[in-house]
């Protein structure tokens, strides 16, 4: 909705910060991310009350807080709840003239938080300045994009996903020219848009690109006004089918995370298939896979990769005042120490690179805690907490696999069941269903009798990475969720063989 820009750009200017909450987010996940930067005023659409009614009890509200709960009308259906302030009610009769705290906003000062995995386990409020995002302006509006006035971007994720704000409304802020914003994305109606609206650039992120891919190829699929895209996440392999197809004349991947201190990359000069350059220090340092850890020499520094290698992302910071979340544990568990020499700290991005010479790199896989599904981060630390929490389950591991023709990784469980009562997977699936983001539910259950283990007793998740769900490698009764479906099947060597050849839409 519109409103949600109004908000953001109507608290900045007063020195209040915005908490942008996912709004696929429920229960537990919806509970963590409103206590964990506990707001004084809650505003919240008709359209999204009843997930916050469900766990408004819960919140332990103050009564200062008790006392700001703003209401914003959708389609005017029903009544304002109990306690609610109509918020449109309240505005009208606003001045139009900037309060006298605007002169007073410095750019250090923070405007937004942003909720992000990261690679941390769960969501965290990522801290965006004024400065942060009018230096976005200047980069992604200029610099990279070259807009201008004229121009008109066609914003295709979220307003609470860093890649709206900080790529799609800051380019636009950049170059001065408009923003389109639908209440929902929807691929068949994309282009149908961008021609009405005369839309000449858009964010995205992978899968938007494979929506508009997987869309019933049209003849007038090049008619738009399109020329120039920007955002993250076009596998290499996708890149050249994307761009022909709909003659996109420039694509703007981009490398970063909401989080400070992340080496960003840019595709700056439009070459493809690639994340770009990155003009700020950053290493590339060789990974053990198997393992899970940075590979070290006898000094026990790490080594970095040479050109054409795959490695682990880092970027350096100072440890005297490295600063990422709001969370301090969360912030140190972010680094490593003494990589090249001792005392150092370097950030681990997660994220394993290709080094391909002059500064620019290709996006390899993601490692840690999170996967990438549905646009969205999947912390696999929040899967298992709440996982571990139904009553058939004993311990679980979530990781991600991958699926052939979609982006990211779809969301997979092991588990150790409790007892020996048959596990049921109606009940299961209603449990994760009621618990868990949409997003986040898991597509595939494996349950096992146990877990291998390393050395030092941390479960081999790089070997249940590697297996899958691959029925011919997995003797473990296996289970999946196929599209539109409301309980788990048996995974069997016909289904897998249609989704290893496309044939379920994920």
């Amino acid at each position: 909705r519109s409103e949600i820009m109004f908000v953001i750009i109507a608290m900045a200017k007063i020195g209040v910060i915005s908490s942008l909450i996912n709004t696929r987010q429920q229960d537990q996940t919806l509970i963590h991310s409103m206590t964990h930067a506990p707001g004084k005023v809650f505003i919240i659409g008709e359209e999204l009350i009843d997930p916050f009614l469900g766990i408004q009890s819960r919140l332990n509200l103050t009564d200062n807080q008790s006392q700001n709960l703003y209401f914003v009308p959708d389609k005017e259906k029903m009544n304002i709840p109990e306690g609610f302030i109509n918020l449109k009610e309240e505005i009208k009769d606003s001045s139009t003239i900037n309060p006298p705290t605007t002169p007073k906003i410095l750019v250090k000062d923070p405007y937004s938080y942003i909720f992000t995995s990261g690679t941390t386990g769960l969501p965290k409020a990522a801290v965006i300045t004024n400065g942060h995002t009018i230096s976005s302006a200047y980069y992604w509006g200029y610099i990279v994009m070259d807009m201008n006035p004229d121009d008109v971007t066609y914003i295709t994720t979220p307003m609470f996903h860093s890649n709206a704000i900080n790529i799609g409304f800051a380019s636009a802020l950049g170059g001065g020219g408009a923003i389109v914003i639908r209440r929902k994305f929807s691929a068949s109606n994309f282009l149908k848009d961008a021609r009405k609206y005369g839309c000449t650039a858009f964010n995205y992120v992978g899968e938007i690109c494979r929506y508009l891919y997987n869309q019933p190829p049209r003849d007038d699929d090049k008619d738009h006004p399109i020329v120039k895209c920007a955002g993250n996440g076009i596998k290499p392999e996708f890149w050249m089918d994307f761009k022909n197809r709909f003659g996109i004349e420039r694509i703007h991947e981009q490398y970063g995370a909401t989080e400070a201190f992340i080496p960003n990359f840019a595709n700056i000069f439009n070459l493809d298939k690639t994340v770009g350059f990155c003009s700020r220090p950053y290493a590339i340092v060789k990974y053990d896979v198997g393992e899970d850890e940075p590979i070290r020499d006898r000094n026990n520094h790490m080594i970095r990769v040479e050109p054409g290698e795959i490695g682990l992302l880092l970027g350096p910071v100072d440890p005297n005042t490295f600063y990422m979340y709001k969370d301090e544990k969360a912030t140190k568990k972010k680094a490593f120490r003494n990589v090249f020499i001792e005392g150092d700290m370097w950030v681990n991005t997660g994220d394993l690179l290709r080094d391909i010479g002059f500064r620019h790199a290709m996006f390899a896989d993601r490692l840690g805690d999170t996967y990438r599904w549905k646009g969205e981060n999947v912390s696999t630390e929040e899967m298992e907490i709440i996982i571990n929490s139904y009553d058939q389950i004993e311990y679980s591991c979530a990781y991600g696999v991958l699926i052939p023709g979609t982006e990211g990784r779809a969301g997979m469980i092991s588990a150790i069941k409790k007892g020996d009562e048959k596990f049921d997977m109606d009940k299961f699936y209603k449990f994760v269903n009621e618990k868990i983001p949409s997003y986040a539910v898991p597509i595939f259950i494996r349950i096992k009798k146990e877990f291998a283990t390393t050395a030092t007793d941390k479960v081999q998740k790089t070997k249940l990475k590697q297996e899958g769900y691959d029925i011919s490698n997995v003797n473990d009764p296996t289970y999946v969720l196929l599209p539109r479906s409301s309980t788990y099947i048996p995974l069997t060597k016909e289904i897998y063989d249609g989704i290893q050849a496309g044939e379920y839409r994920y």
